[in-house]
């Protein structure tokens, strides 16, 4: 991929290291990046707003720090996005609703957006998303769509809708997204990218919250595993956080075994909510088989998800988002999408005895996943049970009564507190990507993106993908 890609597209970890040997500016590359940005936003929308000044003064001195020997971090001089959600110097956060349109600037950067700063990352946009956060497509009442690289009549996911788009398109190697029921896989496994949404409290966020947890969007395990370096790094505004880790991000690649004797479960099914789609039934069965022939013990297991804890979430997740959208005046309740109007007043009238009872089936539910999982090494299932959908649609099945009926697979390890990430697997007969969900004990984050590695590495070309950094509005496969 690298030999041919237009530098834009190169992965981080090459980048970094054309940059120290002076092959490479940070400059030129920004200027690419940007200029690209510029270039597809029409079509893809994928930035609330790009930084074209601060960009290349922040790549000018990244330029001079490497031809002095000096970098500041692991990834000085390379152009990075930041998900709408995320305080970014200079830029107000939305939310992704026209309800906050006029929101405040922000004065100073939120927990990610520092630790890349720190580390010398060149902050070159702001990624939508849509309203809220609670919809897994680019559907936004604020933005309008954000459209696919592979195919701009299909979703990009959600929530970190632009991060994904922006990501698959070649717009710069690097994007941060968050995820609290699939918000970073989502979008990996329709857009054929990698990402690991770490376990609870490994990247500070800022406000913390239940399930919530910030991670990269990348098309390498290497770049990604280069990104949670930087984002892992300790924030005291995330009074949940894990403070110092001492991980080595770089210790991604499996041994000369590889899997052989890694202890795999697996499921195809989603334990309630949408069928699993036969053809990711398949990618993701012939992704277990390989596991399996190169020497690791796999067994079936039952899902941990139920239909009662997915209603229950779901009910919970609603009371939520209600609270957020009664807190606003009527004129500002009318501009909210709605799509998610629909479905937030389906919390309308629920006592607070009811709110506790879904609050601890959501702690049953993450007993279920820890119990179900704790035998294996990694536990591999479908991202989602299907591919991907029109661009238009808020939610796979378009309607709000059964808005989450797709995150069965995702969401167990959103309040387990598990890690868990996503590769690409496979393509369905019209060209959508597959991802394979490959999931971790809590805060073996490392052991998951070893085995993710793995498979990177050992799929078969036919689910390698081949980007559409050249074409848009075209199938690049």
């Amino acid at each position: 991929m690298t030999e041919t890609a237009p530098i834009e597209c190169l992965p981080a970890t090459e980048l970094v290291a054309r940059y120290r040997s002076g092959d490479l500016s940070p400059v030129e590359v920004t200027l690419a990046v940007l200029d690209k940005a510029e270039r597809l936003q029409p079509e893809l929308n994928c930035f609330w707003g790009l930084d074209r000044i601060g960009a290349l003064e922040a790549a000018a001195a990244s330029e001079r720090r490497w031809a002095a020997g000096h970098p500041l971090g692991t990834i000085d001089g390379v152009p990075t996005s930041i998900k709408e959600n995320v305080a970014v110097r200079g830029f107000s956060q939305p939310s992704g609703t026209a309800a906050k349109f006029d929101a405040a600037i922000a004065t100073e950067d939120g927990p990610s957006a520092a630790r890349i700063r720190e580390a010398g990352g060149v902050i070159f946009g702001v990624t939508v998303m849509p309203d809220y956060g609670m919809l897994s497509s680019g559907v936004s009442s604020l933005h309008g769509i954000t459209r696919s690289p592979w195919n701009p009549a299909w979703t990009v996911g959600g929530s970190s809708a632009g991060a994904g788009a922006a990501a698959a398109a070649g717009i710069g190697p690097l994007h941060t997204g968050s995820d609290i029921g699939g918000s970073l896989r989502l979008p990996a496994t329709w857009l054929g990218l990698v990402t690991l949404k770490p376990s609870f409290g490994r990247i500070a966020v800022d406000p913390p919250y239940m399930g919530r947890v910030a991670g990269p969007l990348t098309r390498t395990v290497d770049d990604a595993a280069l990104l949670m370096g930087v984002l892992t790094q300790p924030d005291p505004r995330d009074y949940t956080g894990l403070g110092e880790q001492n991980l080595d991000w770089t210790d991604v690649h499996c041994g000369g075994d590889g899997v052989a004797g890694l202890r795999v479960g697996y499921h195809l099914a989603g334990g309630a909510g949408l069928a699993t789609d036969p053809e990711v039934a398949a990618s993701v069965l012939q992704a277990v088989e390989h596991f399996k022939a190169a020497g690791a013990i796999v067994e079936e297991i039952a899902p941990p998800m139920t239909v009662k804890y997915l209603a229950d979430l779901d009910l919970f997740l609603r009371v939520r988002s209600l609270a957020d959208y009664e807190a606003l005046e009527p004129a500002r309740q009318a501009m909210v999408l709605d799509f998610i109007r629909h479905w937030v007043l389906g919390g309308a009238g629920v006592s607070g005895t009811e709110v506790v009872r879904c609050y601890q089936s959501i702690q049953d539910l993450r007993a279920a996943t820890v119990a179900a999982t704790a035998p294996y090494d990694v536990v591999l299932s479908p991202v989602s049970p299907v591919a991907a959908f029109p661009a238009e649609w808020p939610m796979p099945t378009n309607d709000a009564a059964t808005s989450l009926d797709h995150i069965a697979f995702t969401a167990p390890y959103n309040f387990s507190e598990q890690p868990a990430s996503s590769v690409n697997c496979g393509f369905t007969a019209d060209g959508r990507p597959i991802g394979l969900h490959i999931a971790g004990r809590r805060f073996e984050d490392l052991a998951v993106l070893r085995a993710t590695h793995w498979y990177e590495q050992a799929r078969p070309a036919t689910a390698e993908p081949v980007w559409p950094f050249h074409t848009v509005g075209q199938l690049a496969r």
